[in-house]
């Protein structure tokens, strides 16, 4: 089935008069690390416009000041142990501790924490232990490509994002292969592994092992680092008001692609930005709604 404005309009999450930041979620996005410090600040801001109710990021203790100063005032930050820049294995319990006393609803997981050797004991404890609906991305996925089964291990419900590259070293299979037969693939790894795959591309599918789904919007001006962390964080937004993660990521790949023809029209495939999609969220809901 193909994703339509009249399909997504009819999942998209309503808002009752008397409501409050509560009801639409609380999203942690755990992302960064030395060389990708804008990872988390993308996925942050993606995360805020999709509307979620509150949005905190944890970053390693050492990029503080680095990411903060090129955060928006609204999101809430936690600070991580870290070693080299990036987030140690301490961090496991510092963060299970945070998203029960804050209420945590949904999790942004993997946009450029790195692969150091550290990093990966952390990723792999936490994806274990936790229990809250997570979207999963970028070394996040990297980091669990030689023990994949921790996916099917999971308590939490999980959505994956990956590109070709991603998903290939995920299952072995090439990525020629995996282009020639993204849908097939795309269900049968959703299917395995009981999750929701958003196989990024051209006409990106989604698909919960059952039904298959290509989006309609997008365009190749979005080929440029920072697209994805901004759909991640979209994504785990999204996830906060409504209970069903397939419209969650249904709704997020949709509008992130219509944010980014918007910028296109006006800054060229060629010259736009993650920075422009993410100021055209507005107009993409608008547009919907």
């Amino acid at each position: 089935m193909k994703l339509t404005a009249d399909y997504i309009k009819s999942i998209f999450p309503k808002r009752s008069i008397d409501s409050h930041k509560g009801d639409y979620g609380h999203t942690l996005i755990i992302a960064g690390s030395k060389q990708f410090t804008g990872a988390a600040v993308l996925c942050s801001m993606g995360c805020l416009r999709a509307g979620s109710g509150l949005t905190s990021l944890a970053i390693s203790e050492s990029l503080y000041i680095p990411i903060t100063k090129r955060l928006l005032p609204e999101i809430i930050t936690i600070t991580l142990p870290d070693k080299n820049y990036s987030i140690s294995e301490k961090a496991t319990k510092i963060l299970l501790d945070y998203i029960i006393e804050r209420k945590i609803s949904s999790i942004a997981f993997g946009c450029g924490i790195s692969r150091e050797p550290h990093t990966k004991i952390f990723t792999e404890r936490f994806l274990i232990k936790n229990k809250i609906p997570i979207v999963i991305d970028a070394d996040g996925l990297n980091n669990i490509q030689k023990n994949v089964k921790i996916l099917k291990n999971m308590k939490a419900k999980k959505i994956i994002t990956p590109h070709p590259a991603e998903l290939s070293r995920l299952t072995k299979i090439s990525i020629t292969d995996i282009q020639k037969n993204r849908e097939k693939i795309a269900l049968k790894f959703a299917k395995d592994y009981k999750l929701i795959c958003v196989l990024k591309g051209y006409e990106t599918v989604i698909s919960d092992g059952e039904k298959i789904y290509l989006n309609t919007t997008g365009n190749p001006g979005m080929a440029v680092a920072g697209s994805g962390d901004v759909l991640t964080g979209m994504i785990a937004g999204l996830i906060g008001q409504t209970e069903n993660l397939l419209d969650a990521a249904c709704l997020g790949v949709y509008l992130h692609g219509l944010a980014g023809d918007l910028a296109a029209k006006e800054k060229t495939e060629i010259s736009m930005l993650p920075t422009d999609l993410i100021e055209r969220i507005p107009a993409a809901v608008k547009i919907v709604l």
